[in-house]
């Protein structure tokens, strides 16, 4: 009954699901385990065309030589197209310095692909099941994933495709038993060495003592939280669509308008995820709506600004970011085309008359500073103008800089005063004086010419 049962039922969710195109050839991920092999049979058995590659990652001696011989023959005895490969996977775990699960699962997702681009398969199938989809929800969930975490393992990636996700483990062994297929057990899965055979051998079986209809229920579940989150990034879209401007590389989110969304952290946490910043660090955005101009948080690619009303997310490197933090002299920052390097000196006896290096009072500045693209209704107070404001759309006409040439004045800022315009002049107010003792130094040149 348990065979019959989860074959018609596969063969149902198969048809109605119309995963590839009637004739199309399907590659099958087989590691010779349980649950592997029974999806092989499975196929087999609804006459689906198909081919399987197995990974020899030679992480079990002569036990993974044996589960590769387990496949081989079982292919050739029912004449299907069987590739394999072997890897030195913990010599990859060294070079790459990463887990050896990791490394095996990069291994194993890459070489598929290449194989079935090569074959022209149409899809690679795996057989993950319901108990995995529960516990892989459990882990999202203690991680602190968010509601995407929610939606388990997708049916669908892309190329993959995972059609046992409906059958239990217990209907997976059922169907092995009742029609004697042979497998491999891997006794790595016995220990809680792996995050995922910790939670299937001591947190599922807790939980199905008090809920024994546990992992029906969750996947039930699992798939309303995949349609609610279907529903939740429509209304995530809209609000990023209201709160972010891109100019150039930069994106700008006007605090004002920010703190009058709700809920304010979800919505910090959603516009700022895809560009690398955790849940960890949204108290520290919440931080950054009551600070000065200048100050930052930082993710692994970007830059979470506070500049004057707005937070500007600015990419890394800094030479592609039209706002650049300077925290502190010396340094050396590429922008554009130019180079800027910054230094702390003892006042000169004279000052050069070069637009192209600043010389700044220490006692007027506080780090940090801001390099960044000027903008329409800047002004300063240009030097020797005796503290006369100007607009910088101003300056440029009077200085008839090229049209081609404004796009790539910057400006320092510090404290929302702009300090000095590179290139042309600096500011009154940071003007080097008699009782001046150190100065900051800022040279522009053109990057190529160094």
């Amino acid at each position: 009954m348990a065979i019959v049962n989860l074959l018609e039922r596969f063969r149902a969710h198969w048809e109605a699901k119309k995963y590839v195109l009637p004739g199309q050839t399907v590659l099958l991920a087989v590691s010779g385990g349980r649950d592997s092999m029974v999806m092989a049979d499975l196929f087999l058995e609804s006459n689906i065309v198909f081919a399987v590659a197995h990974c020899n990652f030679g992480l079990r001696g002569e036990a993974s030589e044996l589960d590769e011989q387990l496949i081989a023959d079982w292919c050739k005895a029912n004449k299907i197209k069987f590739h394999s490969i072997k890897f030195d996977t913990k010599q990859r775990s060294r070079e790459w310095k990463k887990g050896t699960q990791e490394t095996a699962r990069i291994l194993r997702y890459e070489w598929f692909e290449k194989i079935r681009i090569e074959n022209q398969y149409a899809r690679i199938v795996t057989a993950h099941h319901a108990n995995d989809n529960v516990e892989t929800l459990l882990i999202n969930l203690f991680k602190g994933t968010g509601i995407s975490g929610l939606h388990g393992i997708l049916p669908e990636n892309g190329n993959i495709i995972r059609p046992l996700l409906f059958a239990t483990k217990e209907m997976l062994g059922a169907f092995a038993t009742g029609k004697g297929i042979t497998y491999r057990e891997d006794a790595s899965n016995d220990t809680d060495d792996y995050l995922r055979n910790a939670v299937r051998h001591n947190i599922v079986p807790a939980i199905v003592q008090w809920f024994p209809n546990a992992v029906d229920n969750v996947n039930e579940s699992i798939t309303r939280f995949g349609q609610a989150e279907q529903l939740y990034k429509k209304a995530v879209e809209q609000e990023r669509k209201k709160l972010m401007q891109q100019r150039g590389h930069d994106y700008y989110i006007p605090i004002l308008k920010l703190r009058h969304h709700e809920p304010l952290a979800t919505i910090c946490y959603e516009l700022l995820t895809p560009f690398g910043f955790t849940s960890s660090q949204v108290p520290h955005v919440l931080n950054l709506l009551n600070s000065e101009t200048g100050h930052y948080i930082s993710s692994p690619t970007h830059r979470l600004i506070r500049n004057r009303e707005f937070l500007v997310i600015t990419t890394l490197p800094a030479d592609e970011a039209d706002l650049i933090v300077v925290d502190t002299a010396p340094c050396i920052i590429e922008a554009g085309k130019y180079r800027f390097s910054f230094s702390v000196q003892s006042k000169p006896k004279a000052i050069p008359a070069d637009p192209n290096i600043a010389y700044l009072d220490m006692k007027t500045l506080e780090f940090p500073l801001l390099l960044r693209k000027w903008r329409m209704g800047d002004y300063f107070y240009p030097f020797g103008m005796k503290m006369k404001k100007k607009k910088i759309s101003r300056l440029l006409i009077d200085e008839k800089v090229p049209l081609h040439e404004k796009e790539d004045i910057r400006i320092l800022e510090c404290n929302k005063r702009i300090a000095w315009v590179s290139g042309i002049r600096p500011d009154e107010r940071f003007r080097v004086k008699e009782n001046t003792e150190q100065v900051l130094v800022v040279k522009r040149e053109l990057a190529e010419t160094l």
